[in-house]
């Protein structure tokens, strides 16, 4: 029996399901970071009034960090996303960079943005 060397349109549009559908929560939840972040750099009275709770402001600065993190996180898996789906529009999706064989459904369907086998990831120093 002959190896595939892609996937079905079928199989692609399964994971463009997946992968959409993963998109949309992404972009949900980085734009609740977003706000999280931009939230407490209004300029309302709060900024002028004085405060004398440092550890609560140590608190809320860790917190604006720890979302901006996240944020960044959460950009970077939206990317991976976006350009999964232009691999499946290229009909290179699913394909390993390093190996050229196909990646396992499993796999994608667990890590829909993968671009290695888990042979190829292994073997990576």
């Amino acid at each position: 029996m002959e190896e595939k060397n892609r996937y079905s349109d079928e199989e692609l549009l399964e994971f463009k399901e997946i992968i959409t559908q993963k998109l949309q929560k992404a972009e949900a939840e980085f734009e609740v970071l977003r706000l999280a972040v931009t939230q407490g750099e209004s300029n309302d009275t709060q900024d002028t009034s004085p405060t004398f709770k440092i550890l609560e402001e140590g608190t809320s600065t860790l917190s604006k960090e720890e979302a901006v993190r996240l944020a960044q996180r959460q950009q970077k898996f939206i990317k991976h996303l976006e350009a999964a789906l232009i691999r499946i529009e290229n009909k290179t999706y699913g394909i390993c960079r390093e190996t050229g064989k196909l990646i396992p459904k499993e796999r994608l369907k667990a890590v829909p943005h993968a671009t290695l086998s888990v042979e190829a990831k292994n073997q990576r120093p």
